[in-house]
């Protein structure tokens, strides 16, 4: 059973997703069972929506729940509590684009966004909490000038139906068995050629308007920063935002290891790369090094909580120190 407008995969592809599911299912509830502190909390523990008492403001505490009417009474800056809804919508943003096909350590980058998919689910999807999704992936193959590429030679000869859209909304819906079905048409989404148009997809979890909750995007976020801020500052004002980014340890740093020739997974342009040359390597992790760090910026000015999955490290264990550290905060009386 395919979502709809998702296009239909190979026995192969339905088997490995399955499996990779399965094993997924098992790591996370063994480590992140237990994690929880009551049922109507998520990945991002926070006060609620529904208003409450007002209280005096403290130091990292959330300006944008200043009570400003009690405030102007008496002088002294007060913020409105809230408190916990008996049902939380979470919506994620998940990135399939061509350049998340890629993996040189444990994992590949793809596989970490089902990861980290299953994972929120587990954490959220329980007490009538409702979880939905949209899903972006490439166009499909590019059409000019690339006649010879590395995807169009790839496609030419991988069977399979007509292209879909390359974006798919997924109703939010309460429900084990309903967060399970998600979960799979996640798995089962073919990765196509091309770049996903990250702040449409973003843009998508605000349309319609919908009630305060958490939004959270799985991308590695290798789109120009520009197209994307602007999208994730407007989702902020609204929801708790988490941004999970997938990362590559070769996205970060070049080995010595001679001429390497590599395709672009996104446009599958072929570029022949001298490792050896001590300059290019440490040009590569110079510019490497300030990409991220403009993501970085980009997420923090949004507001959004930051967690970085590496393909060469225990995806898990990170996510586990992440919830961890998010909830240490909070009793501090912080939320980011």
């Amino acid at each position: 059973m395919t979502a709809p407008g998702l296009s239909p995969v190979t026995p192969d592809e339905s088997a490995r997703a399955e499996a990779v599911l399965g094993r997924l299912q098992l790591l996370v509830t063994r480590k992140l069972d237990g994690l929880l502190q009551g049922d109507y909390v998520g990945l991002l523990p926070g006060p609620g929506t529904e208003a409450g008492e007002s209280r005096e403001y403290r130091p990292g505490d959330d300006v944008r729940r200043m009570d400003w009417p009690v405030t102007a009474r008496t002088t002294t800056p007060h913020v409105r509590r809230t408190v916990a809804d008996r049902e939380l919508e979470t919506w994620m943003a998940i990135d399939l684009s061509a350049s998340l096909d890629f993996g040189t350590a444990r994992w590949l980058k793809s596989d970490l966004v089902i990861a980290a998919a299953t994972a929120i689910t587990h954490l959220t999807a329980r007490g009538g909490n409702r979880i939905g999704a949209v899903v972006g992936t490439g166009p499909g193959v590019p059409e000019k000038g690339l006649s010879g590429s590395w995807w169009r030679r790839r496609a030419a000869t991988a069977p399979g139906p007509a292209p879909s859209p390359p974006m798919i909304r997924m109703p939010a819906r309460p429900g084990r068995k309903e967060a399970q079905g998600l979960l799979r048409a996640i798995a089962r989404t073919r990765i196509r050629p091309g770049r996903a148009d990250l702040g449409q997809l973003i843009d998508m979890l605000n349309r319609p308007p919908r009630r305060r909750g958490v939004a959270v995007v799985i991308s590695d976020f290798l789109a120009p920063v520009e197209g994307w801020a602007r999208s994730m500052r407007k989702l902020g004002v609204r929801h708790d935002v988490l941004a999970i980014e997938v990362v590559d340890p070769r996205e970060l740093e070049l080995p010595d290891v001679g001429v390497l020739t590599l395709a672009d997974p996104e446009t599958g342009e072929l570029h022949e790369v001298q490792t050896a040359d001590p300059r290019l390597r440490r040009r590569y992790a110079e510019a490497a090094s300030e990409q991220r760090a403009a993501i970085a910026r980009a997420l923090r000015a949004a507001g959004s909580a930051h967690l970085r999955l590496r393909t060469d490290t225990d995806w898990l264990l990170d996510m586990v120190r992440f919830v961890a550290a998010q909830r240490h905060a909070r009793t501090r009386g912080t939320t980011r």
